[in-house]
């Protein structure tokens, strides 16, 4: 198939209207040593419901397409008046999503540890405005705690509803302290990009992965969530 069209067939596929350019897209609206209050406060003030999308990110997606139609599916579903669409504010893995969202008319936010900006994370051009959180870990629980870091604080407290689509230990813990809360949570099963976990595993010098379907996958396996379709 030639490339032009294979583009237009995976564009329609995502509910992506070919020859519409994300002209709506622009750099963000940066707010930086946000606490999880500012940024409960900040969602609080603007009437709409906030849905949270979580998964990988730098781990990436075996099958990128088939997570941003599942994501699309999602999205069809919700009314751009009434959602913010909130995710991690980098571009990459699921980060992809938010260039769905503005297409459909969503606002987006998002939530991140300063500790992207320590690393020179890229955002995602398509995210209207993001949260630095003053944290020292990427998100999750704290070590040997069951209490969310600032950032996994900040991310479920701003959240009404949260989509998984996969996801390692971050979202696991971000799952699993959003459905204590009693927010309805979906989960949908992806594995990270297969090379992308051997070649950080030989890296760190760890067993090669066998299983690339994520810690949050092996959580509600184990009892501790529960998977929808979406």
């Amino acid at each position: 198939m030639h490339a032009l069209a294979a583009f237009a067939l995976l564009s329609l596929s995502i509910g992506v209207v070919p020859g519409v350019a994300a002209s709506a897209c622009s750099p963000p609206r940066q707010v930086e040593g946000a606490t999880p209050m500012q940024v409960r406060s900040h969602f609080a003030g603007s009437g709409r419901k906030v849905v949270t999308f979580l998964g990988y990110s730098g781990a990436g997606y075996q099958d990128r397409a088939a997570m941003l139609r599942q994501a699309d599916q999602v999205l069809a579903r919700l009314d751009p008046k009434r959602t913010v669409i909130n995710i991690g504010a980098t571009k990459d893995g699921i980060g992809a999503v938010y260039e769905l969202a503005k297409r459909r008319g969503f606002a987006t936010t998002g939530i991140v540890s300063m500790e992207a900006k320590r690393a020179g994370a890229e955002l995602s051009p398509c995210v209207d405005h993001v949260f630095f959180v003053d944290d020292a870990t990427w998100g999750g629980y704290l070590p040997g705690t069951q209490t969310l870091s600032p950032t996994s604080e900040a991310m479920v407290g701003a959240s009404d509803q949260l989509v998984a689509i996969g996801g390692g230990e971050v979202a696991r813990d971000e799952l699993q302290a959003a459905k204590q809360l009693g927010k309805p949570v979906t989960f949908i099963p992806a594995d990270m990009n297969h090379v992308v976990a051997v070649r950080k595993a030989a890296h760190r010098g760890e067993p090669l992965p066998t299983e690339f379907g994520g810690a949050a996958a092996q959580a509600l396996r184990s009892g501790a969530g529960e998977t929808r379709k979406p």
